[in-house]
């Protein structure tokens, strides 16, 4: 009897993965380029079926057919170098499953090209880390619904579980799951800086320790800021550094590191003309945070500032006031932004299943990011519900639900962001939020001046409040 199913690469992830389908019964082939890897799984597995190989025909050739292999190697180069080495061993109905972070415009390209040979391409968005590839991850397989169909039964065994539901869903054609999960990763990145951004207000205006700063976190997870990000932070809070017995997050240095998935996000939402400002400022504020030695220099050259030589600048920001007000105003400031956030997110993801065809059911992603993956929240289970509705596919703020928590909330994003703009704290994705926010519900904005500007310079030509057309202006033969 062959293996069920086979798994190239042995990484954190792949390795993970391998045991949680054998955990669920299957028997599962590994190969690593590197057989020291294989041989050290094998001597870990267990009694778990796990069989490895230590050349790349083997492994193929002792899987059933038809065989179905995940690939989990570095997105890009390596991943076509992987593909370029299995071909040789594989037929017609096999199927290729890449469930690494790859660029869905590559994973189209692979499934395209894989097609012409008879070979069926998935591309599987993976989350939850190492833990919820060992234990569950959520799940966003997009590709060859044919291939779907073939490896689903394992799919819904291995995934992350919700009131009994496997957190997996088909998600459409060619790049639909890895543009799915690069969306998730988006909003993964505007998560973390928002509840950075917000200890860095706690932390800041409170003057309160790290042990104060968990238990206020652990109280946020027990309401409707319940979410992953928010409990391993209060978690992180209160671990101490075993050399110096402090904080350890404050022994940590303020350099903040990416793989690249958040900038794909926000590359694509400019593509597709989406503000995806949260997100995008995320991206920025960890470019940013990489200027370590520029800030140092900054520190000393541009504060404090001045508006008179030797006179220091003042600052006009309210007190925080009473202890329990404030720490109520940033939990709801917080809410408001995440919400935004989420939206912003899922905006982009209606846009481009119109733009690509791949009439993404966001109600259904909503399902699937609620447990195993990093921006498993509460939040979603409302999110899943507004767009189980087929009436309404439009956008999140405008559902009653939502327009109603924003009234209840804004107010304290406002009040916040004001204190930090006025303390002079950083606090891009809040502020973002906020603008977003507040361009959303303009009913004018100052972009009439902008088409004026284009027609001076350019003869772009512009558009009239009164009357349909596009119109052109010769500006200069009008003077003063």
């Amino acid at each position: 009897m062959g293996s069920d199913i086979g798994v190239y690469g042995l990484g954190v992830m792949g390795k993970n993965l391998a045991f949680n389908l054998a955990d669920h019964g299957f028997t599962v082939a590994v190969y690593n380029r590197s057989k020291e890897k294989t041989e050290a799984l094998l001597e870990e597995k267990g009694a778990l079926s796990i069989r490895g190989y230590t050349d790349v025909e083997t492994f193929v050739t002792h899987l059933n057919p038809p065989r179905r292999i995940f690939m989990m190697v570095q997105a890009g180069r390596a991943t076509d170098d992987v593909i370029q080495s299995l071909l040789p061993y594989l037929s017609s109905g096999d199927v290729l499953i890449d469930g690494g972070n790859a660029y869905f415009h590559d994973t189209e390209r692979r499934a395209k090209e894989l097609e012409l040979r008879g070979i069926h391409f998935l591309g599987l968005g993976i989350s939850g880390g190492e833990t919820g590839a060992r234990f569950g991850p959520s799940l966003m397989p997009g590709g060859s619904l044919r291939a779907y169909t073939s490896v689903a039964p394992m799919l819904e065994a291995i995934a992350a579980k919700y009131e009994d539901k496997p957190c997996v869903a088909y998600l459409g054609e060619g790049g639909a799951g890895h543009y799915v999960k690069m969306v998730h990763n988006g909003i993964e990145y505007a998560d973390m800086q928002l509840i950075a951004e917000v200890y860095h207000l706690l932390k800041h205006s409170l003057n309160a320790s790290s042990d104060s700063l968990a238990s206020i976190f652990d109280d946020w997870n027990q309401g409707e800021l319940s979410s992953y990000l928010i409990e391993i932070t209060a978690r992180i809070l209160k671990v101490k550094d075993p050399e110096s017995g402090e904080p350890l997050v404050d022994r940590i240095l303020d350099r903040a590191q990416q793989k690249g998935t958040g900038k794909w996000t926000a590359q694509e939402a400019l593509e597709l003309g989406v503000p995806l400002s949260v997100i995008t400022e995320a991206v920025y504020a960890r470019a940013l945070s990489a200027m370590k030695e520029d800030r140092l220099r900054a520190a000393d050259i541009l504060a404090p500032a001045v508006l008179v030589e030797g006179s220091p600048e003042p600052s006009f920001a309210e007190e925080p006031g009473p202890k329990t007000d404030w720490i109520e105003t940033l939990r709801k400031a917080l809410y408001a932004a995440k919400i935004i956030a989420y939206a912003q997110g899922f905006a982009q993801l209606k846009t481009a299943g119109e733009v690509y065809g791949w009439q993404l059911p966001l109600s259904d992603i909503a399902s699937i990011w609620r447990a195993g993956c990093i921006i498993r929240a509460r939040l979603l289970n409302d999110i899943m519900h507004v767009y189980a509705d087929p009436a309404f596919q439009d956008h999140l703020l405008l559902t009653p639900l939502f327009a109603k928590r924003l009234k209840e909330t804004i107010p304290h994003l406002r009040r916040a962001v004001r204190y930090g703009v006025e303390k002079g704290l950083s606090l891009p994705a809040l502020a973002q939020a906020l603008s977003y926010y507040d361009g959303l519900r303009s009913a004018y904005l100052p972009a009439n001046l902008i088409q004026a500007q284009r027609d001076f310079f350019g003869a772009h030509t512009y558009e009239r409040t009164d009357r349909p057309g596009s119109f052109h202006t010769d500006w200069e033969t009008f003077h003063p």
